[in-house]
């Protein structure tokens, strides 16, 4: 874990977060190559306690999750791509800030749904993302990877059940239609309004790490999740979800 403190820029306390000027996608870009590697975390309660916007990244395996975040952050290997698809099973934490000062964290989950693993790991994996999703007080964001090709799984969805509570309490939710290079214009614009007539609120753009297309506007969403006017503040209250209310298992992946 990084000896550099998670503090805020203005008042050194990690309490909370100063709002920042009006950025620019040129500005959210640089921003997001301050990535660092924080730690990893095989189970919740050895996530360290933070006080800072975490954005957490989830999606099916194959989904082109670590490209993505590869590629926000303009780093060629800070978040890891399993040779075996499903086998990544830690959540790792990055943290993001400039001049030593972090004011902001990306949370990567596993990838889910893929049937090769053993279901007793895959059990234990969706409990342990369902509880993060539901119980991470800092958690300001979630970014869902999602392959337009395919659609909104039912994996997808129950993600979507999972969090909604939090959603329209505030928690800021994005649809990101990865490889959207392998679409056609009209296939693109479908894929959008699909995904946002099942988004639940959420916001919904394309996105091609191989194009490039669609990587300044999610970085810009990004830094204003993470910015907000007035400041980021932690005081979540206790969410009325019971442990008992997380699907105790998702279905497997065709």
């Amino acid at each position: 874990m990084t000896d550099t403190p998670l503090v805020s820029p203005s008042n050194g306390t990690a309490d909370t977060v100063a709002a920042a000027p009006a950025a620019d996608g040129k500005t959210a870009m640089g921003w997001m190559h301050t990535a660092r590697f924080l730690t990893t975390a095989a189970q919740l309660h050895h996530l360290p306690p933070l006080h800072l916007p975490e954005i957490a990244f989830v999606g099916r395996s194959n989904a082109g999750k670590s490209t993505c975040i590869n590629t926000l952050t303009q780093q060629k290997q800070l978040a890891f791509a399993s040779k075996k698809p499903g086998r990544t099973q830690h959540i790792n934490l990055f943290s993001l800030g400039k001049q030593g000062v972090h004011d902001a964290v990306l949370a990567d989950l596993p990838g889910y749904g893929y049937a090769a693993v053993p279901k007793a790991d895959k059990v234990r994996w969706q409990r342990v993302m369902a509880n993060y999703l539901v119980t991470r007080e800092n958690l300001t964001g979630v970014v869902l990877l999602c392959d337009p090709r395919h659609g909104l799984t039912e994996l997808d969805e129950i993600l979507l059940d999972v969090i909604r509570p939090r959603v329209a309490e505030g928690l800021k939710f994005l649809v990101l239609l990865t490889k959207a290079d392998k679409l056609t214009r009209v296939e693109g614009t479908k894929a959008l309004q699909i995904a946002k007539l099942n988004a639940g609120g959420g916001e919904v753009q394309l996105f091609s790490a191989l194009k490039k297309q669609g990587v300044d506007e999610a970085a810009l969403r990004l830094w204003h999740w993470a910015h907000p006017v007035g400041g980021f503040v932690s005081n979540v209250e206790d969410h009325p979800q019971a442990e008992g209310d997380i699907p105790e298992e998702l279905p497997d992946a065709d």
